[in-house]
């Protein structure tokens, strides 16, 4: 069963975050985890990162949007 795009949103965070996230409403989780695809997709940098490291790649996109989020 895939995971879907939370969940792998969840996973990329540090474990602050994450609990953070976690309670905020369904709805904005799914917000927060469709402007990390967007970060992934957008930044080329993390291209570079994601075929060296694509855990680290999504860890740093993660950290982008919650600080851009303020959440």
């Amino acid at each position: 069963m895939p995971i879907d795009t939370v969940e792998r949103f969840l996973n990329a965070l540090s474990p602050d975050h994450r609990e953070k996230v976690r309670a905020l409403p369904p709805a904005r989780q799914q917000e927060l985890a469709d402007a990390w695809e967007r970060e992934l997709e957008k930044d080329h940098d993390l291209d570079t990162l994601s075929e060296l490291s694509p855990p680290a790649a999504e860890a740093e996109a993660a950290r982008r949007v919650i600080e851009s989020a303020g959440d």
